[in-house]
């Protein structure tokens, strides 16, 4: 018999985590378990969202430093977990070996891998380094068989998007004013916190535009009454497509994929590019895509959309390509066929096209959507737990289930597996 979830004895260290405050409720409720708990603050917008000042741990070194620094808190407080939102940053991907090297147990956050309705939660590493990399359909088919529950439907509704931005404009507006204290901080981003800041302001105050041109351009394709492949795109400073992806920029890959359609889709076919819901303007997409598509004489055949519901694009798509967005369990959920360039965790060959891109587009092989449920519910078993970090009942949901995986031996692959998993709960419809 297993005893309490407890967190006596346990000392958690938190990184750098998601905008907003739901690091701070996520170290009361370890608190509350008996858990020691500190937060690392690299920058004021950390600070401003850490709501319990005796526990935070200001970082002012340069980023040489910061090993011997870890290090040193590690002895210092006693530290037995480290908590990480993303493992690819800098900052955390040192955390991650002076962790693995002092035998700490790691645990990382990141948004859901079936988002938006779920979040990740994986231990030692997510993405390209999750160990879903590197188990197989069939796996999972065996670890299920401890299980006997249905796959939870997404609710109708559940809205996190304008908490996001908001509270990302929130953090960089303390960066950007209140950073005196933190003068050797540097940003994970490839630009200035002031021109990160004001993009996410400009996207703010331009959303009831924006929504109206997207949904100008949607109806455009969705009553084109033409055949269409649908291409998910995703921010260039994405981790996934900066570390788990063969190409250098976004525009490399969109040359790829004009060039696949130019020659392998029938004349008739269109070509959609759907930009990441959170795309702020700062990568030139929508040029790119013209010019190259004017340079491929497929210009009336491509188009661009900004943003908006999945949903109602890939209900009509012939086919779906992809470097590894997360968005690509929906096409794989709906059985249309998929085409990916980058390390992806249902990057598997029963559902994934092996094709070359041109034939591809001539005509796509479809997925094995029988082994697709269940790796789909495989996940939503293990990994993927119902909630969000922006949203308060978002919050609350993912509460309510985290902390007694994060206080749990296993891991929750290997909880599946020893069939000590925690009963999971069902994801309620909203109405």
């Amino acid at each position: 018999m297993q005893g309490k979830a407890t967190g006596d004895k346990r000392v958690f260290l938190l990184l750098q985590g998601p905008h907003g405050p739901f690091y701070s409720q996520l170290g009361a409720m370890l608190q509350r378990t008996g858990a020691q708990v500190w937060r690392v603050g690299f920058n004021a917008g950390d600070r401003a969202f850490w709501f319990h000042r005796s526990t935070y741990l200001p970082y002012r070194g340069t980023p040489e430093d910061w090993p011997a620094h870890l290090s040193h808190l590690i002895t210092d407080k006693g530290v037995t977990d480290i908590v990480l939102y993303g493992d690819t940053r800098d900052i955390h991907a040192t955390a991650v070996q002076v962790a693995q090297a002092r035998g700490l147990r790691i645990h990382v956050f990141e948004e859901g891998y079936m988002r938006p309705y779920w979040v990740t939660y994986e231990r030692d590493g997510c993405n390209g380094h999750s160990r879903l990399m590197t188990m197989s359909v069939d796996e999972m088919r065996t670890a299920l068989e401890f299980s006997d529950m249905e796959s939870p439907l997404p609710p109708a509704h559940w809205g996190d998007m304008r908490h996001h931005v908001f509270y990302g404009a929130l953090y960089h507006f303390f960066v950007m004013f209140r950073n005196g204290a933190y003068r050797n901080f540097t940003s994970h981003r490839s630009i200035s916190v002031f021109t990160e800041f004001a993009l996410h302001v400009r996207r703010l105050f331009l959303m009831p535009l924006l929504a109206l041109h997207r949904m100008a351009a949607t109806a455009r394709v969705r009553y084109g009454g033409y055949p269409y492949h649908l291409v998910l795109l995703q921010l260039a400073h994405d981790s996934s497509f900066v570390q788990h992806s063969p190409f250098d920029s976004i525009e490399d890959f969109l040359a790829v994929v004009i060039d696949g359609f130019a020659k392998g889709a029938p004349g008739h076919h269109h070509l959609v590019f759907k930009a990441h819901p959170l795309e702020d303007g700062r990568e030139p997409l929508r040029r790119a895509i013209n010019r190259l598509a004017h340079q491929h004489g497929v210009a009336d055949r491509v188009h661009y959309i900004r943003g908006g519901k999945l949903a109602r694009l890939l209900n009509d798509a012939r086919a779906a390509v992809t470097v590894n967005s997360t968005a690509a369990q929906q096409v794989l959920w709906r059985g249309i066929p998929l085409k990916v360039f980058g390390d992806a965790v249902y990057g598997k060959p029963e559902f994934v096209s092996t094709q070359a891109l041109s034939d591809f587009f001539a005509s796509p092989a479809r997925p094995d959507n029988r082994a697709y449920k269940d790796y789909r519910r495989y996940l939503l078993e293990t990994s993927q737990l119902p909630g969000g970090f922006y949203s308060a009942r978002g919050r609350r949901q993912l509460l309510r289930q985290v902390i007694d995986m994060m206080l749990a031996e296993d891991d929750p692959y290997e909880a599946l597996r020893r069939g000590t998993a925690a009963p999971r709960q069902q994801l309620r419809l909203v109405t």
